[in-house]
């Protein structure tokens, strides 16, 4: 009894007892993300089209350039400071390796990406952070860059919009990473000094030194539906305070209930949001509102 052949895979679908036809879709094999709040598993592709959010209305995290390419108007961004790069300052055992690991899988230099921009036909300045680079953390370029950018809107009379994502100062520069709360906030306010307009949009997670420092100084605040948004975490504060926080304690709805926050909007009516207060905010179409001079006080009995 000839037995060769008897046990091997059917070569293709005409063999009796063969493989059927497959669907094409089938070998696509595309890769999914997985909705925290619904469980249901979303191919990258189509999150992309909804500016990554989940049909449940759950805001996935995004990257600075995807943020830049959903909000800014075509062809309208340009970039500065991009070549500011983080060195090992205090030579903290690692932090050479994480720096080399952020930059190959986010391909930024940073965490933080700045520029210009149009915002249906408005001009400002635009900074967006980025959660991937080590979680977005906070050290000397970060706080470096974003100071150049405030500083730039400042002489060219910008408005500024910024998207915060932030793991808190980064520890790995010590002392150096926390004074960039002071010199960020330093020129958010000589930008405010200036007559101009800053909107922060806070995004999950925006925590630690950034919330402490420019995060909160914008003249209107923004979050997305379901942002966390701290100093501590939830955990460090119940160890601290002995007591259970309140559901959904640190959500941009728990903050927005309690006068922390103006608005909550979500990433498809951004643009349009954002692009009305640009309009609404415009002092150089409106004017600046200035006192008046008085006149100078005369002694009794003159004229």
């Amino acid at each position: 009894m000839n037995l060769m052949g008897l046990f091997r895979s059917p070569q293709n679908e005409l063999e009796k007892g063969g493989k059927q036809p497959k669907n094409p879709q089938e070998d696509l094999h595309e890769i999914t993300n997985t909705c925290p709040k619904c469980g249901t598993q979303t191919p990258v592709s189509e999150l992309w089209d909804s500016q990554n959010v989940c049909r449940c209305g759950h805001h996935f995290r995004m990257t600075a350039r995807q943020r830049i390419s959903f909000l800014a108007d075509e062809d309208s961004f340009t970039e500065l400071d991009g070549d500011l790069t983080s060195r090992d300052i205090l030579e903290f055992p690692n932090y050479e390796n994480k720096l080399k690991s952020a930059r190959l899988a986010t391909r930024e230099k940073e965490a933080v990406v700045c520029g210009t921009a149009k915002i249906e036909g408005e001009d400002c300045a635009l900074f967006c952070m980025e959660p991937h680079f080590m979680m977005g953390s906070m050290g000397t370029v970060v706080g470096e860059k974003i100071t150049r950018l405030f500083e730039y809107a400042t002489e060219h009379r910008l408005p500024v919009i910024g998207f915060t994502a932030a793991g808190g100062a980064r520890m790995q520069e010590g002392i150096l990473s926390l004074m960039q709360m002071a010199k960020t906030s330093g020129a958010v306010r000589l930008h405010s000094d200036a007559g101009l307009f800053y909107l922060t949009v806070l995004t999950d997670p925006t925590t630690g030194g950034v919330t402490a420092s420019f995060a909160m100084d914008g003249d209107v605040i923004m979050a997305e539906p379901g942002a966390m948004v701290g100093f501590a975490g939830a955990r460090v504060i119940e160890q601290t305070i002995r007591k259970k926080l309140p559901e959904g304690f640190q959500r941009a709805e728990f903050l927005l209930e309690h006068g922390f926050i103006d608005l909550i909007t979500p990433r498809s009516r951004q643009k349009a949001v954002i692009a009305q207060l640009l309009r609404m905010h415009d002092s150089e179409k409106q004017g600046v509102c200035t006192p008046p001079e008085t006149e100078p006080e005369t002694e009794e009995g003159e004229a």
